[in-house]
């Protein structure tokens, strides 16, 4: 298992994405870039994409822009390969810059499951390999009386598998955007190591002040580890209107740092001691009675 120790994580709150996923793309590419500069200060080891990065958010959009990456965890990935340009061109944002990417997320096809959609993040090693993916576990679909209505489940499949990666510098869980409203997923994940949740997101105008940040500070607290969430910039041209406030929050809750609701980058500087202060000095982790309750993690 991966151990805990310092590093810095760049959120891209990207904005300017529109109907041209080529155009998207290439945008995506230079704001990588200019995030892995650090900003003046040092190099980040983590960049993070927000949700649904390379095409308009909405489940209309998602059949025409949906990319095969035919992914199989524990075989190798030929990228070069590869019938999805997104995963290309991040893999070689990764590989350009030396960094750690979660590629924020992409329509995916299956095709080789009666070509199921799925909301997928895909995430890429320094060396540019695709090691991972996560497909959105939990669909957003909701019904808010006079504020908002959306169903993914009108195109959108839920993927059926939890999703952790190791890096040089942390053991990571993965989740996306509606994710974050189920503990189980958090638990389980910190109970199996990750020391932080990362969340590609898109909350909108209604959720967004109610429950954006609050989420993210109570997976932090309950399970005593960092938890980070990347949105979309605001766009008020575009049929869904992002939240934005893109965040990273430390064990004991508090805001590291959080963006406005514009096109911004921004950088926390992740620091194990106060992991393990938080854990030393409410030490939860140890108390559970499991002889009570159940273990999610089992």
């Amino acid at each position: 298992m991966a151990a805990l120790r310092p590093f810095r994580i760049a959120l891209i709150q990207l904005g300017h994405i529109g109907h041209d996923k080529s155009q998207n793309l290439k945008h995506a590419q230079e704001m990588i870039k200019k995030a892995a500069s650090g900003g003046g200060s040092k190099p980040p080891n983590l960049i993070v994409l927000p949700e649904c990065f390379n095409s308009p958010y909405g489940h209309k959009y998602f059949p025409e822009y949906a990319e095969s990456v035919q992914f199989k965890q524990g075989e190798p990935y030929d990228v070069q390969s590869s019938k999805s340009e997104s995963v290309k061109i991040l893999s070689a944002a990764a590989k350009e810059h030396g960094i750690w990417l979660i590629g924020g997320s992409i329509p995916e096809r299956d095709d080789r499951d009666d070509g199921k959609l799925y909301n997928t993040a895909t995430v890429y090693n320094p060396n540019g390999e695709l090691i991972a993916i996560h497909r959105k576990v939990h669909l957003f679909d909701i019904e808010i009386p006079g504020k908002i209505t959306f169903k993914e489940s009108t195109t959108l499949s839920g993927g059926t598998h939890l999703t952790t990666f190791d890096t040089d510098f942390a053991r990571i869980g993965l989740g996306i955007c509606y994710d974050v409203r189920f503990p189980e997923m958090a638990m389980i994940a910190a109970r199996k190591g990750c020391h932080a949740m990362i969340y590609p997101g898109a909350f909108n105008l209604t959720t967004g002040p109610l429950h954006w940040k609050l989420l993210q500070q109570a997976r932090a607290v309950d399970n005593q580890i960092f938890v980070g969430m990347c949105s979309p910039a605001r766009d008020l041209t575009a049929d869904y209107h992002a939240w934005g406030h893109s965040l990273v929050v430390d064990p004991l809750g508090e805001v590291l740092v959080e963006s406005g609701h514009d096109e911004e980058i921004v950088y926390a500087d992740i620091d194990p001691s106060v992991f393990e202060s938080t854990r030393r000095g409410i030490p939860v982790t140890t108390q559970r009675r499991f002889d009570v309750y159940p273990n999610v993690a089992v």
